[in-house]
């Protein structure tokens, strides 16, 4: 198993290469954004507000990031995998594949928020690791629907539609769970969010996934 999902990542990465204007648009979006915020604030946004830009933006740029996962595959392509590889084994190497690439991307938007908004964050270490999950579990819910979209005739806006009322409890938890880093106090109950968030939403979607994965696969 472990040996095609590998086979799976390595054959999205060099597609990935090949097709370098996609990726290099993902991040010239990224860069033009925050650099337009940092034209339209003359004064550095407080904390607030600089957390509250991060991660709306960090959610279309996970849209036009794993957009793509499943509606670049044609239907010959499909049936080639469909013979080749199982249902379980394409769906990890997406979602893999893909929550590496968010990550990055969710690194470079921090890295820029620094540069262009200044950095409100007194601790540098947690916010990163908050976004590592963040990326991590927005990745995860958008390469699902990505797939239910790509049988709905490639239908890009259906993944809007059904990943926002999916992804907006999960968003709003990484906004509480990222204040944590802005100088309050880490109480308890972020802890437990942090579990909830980590164990629980992730480990739900991956589940999913792998359930429901097969049934499109056979379509």
């Amino acid at each position: 198993m472990f040996r095609q999902t590998w086979a799976l990542i390595k054959k999205d990465f060099l597609l990935e290469l090949r097709q370098q204007h996609s990726f290099y648009g993902v991040l010239l979006y990224i860069a033009a954004t925050v650099f337009v915020l940092y034209l339209s604030m003359p004064d550095s946004p407080d904390a607030q507000v600089w957390n509250s830009l991060f991660w709306v933006i960090q959610l279309f740029v996970c849209i036009n990031t794993v957009a793509k996962s499943f509606l670049q595959e044609g239907r010959g392509r499909m049936l080639y995998y469909y013979s080749v590889v199982s249902a379980r084994d394409f769906i990890l190497a997406k979602l893999l594949f893909n929550v590496g690439l968010m990550i990055f991307m969710s690194l470079v938007s921090m890295i820029l928020f620094f540069f262009f908004l200044d950095n409100p964050i007194q601790d540098t270490l947690r916010f990163t690791g908050i976004v590592v999950l963040g990326g991590t579990g927005l990745s995860l819910v958008f390469t699902l629907m990505s797939a239910i979209a790509a049988k709905a005739q490639q239908n890009a806006a259906l993944m809007a539609i059904l990943g926002f009322p999916v992804i907006l409890p999960q968003l709003l938890l990484l906004m509480r769970l990222s204040q944590a880093a802005f100088g309050e106090v880490f109480r308890d109950g972020a802890l437990l969010q942090i579990s909830l968030l980590t164990a629980g939403l992730d480990a739900l979607v991956i589940a999913l996934a792998v359930i429901l994965f097969p049934f499109l696969w056979k379509d």
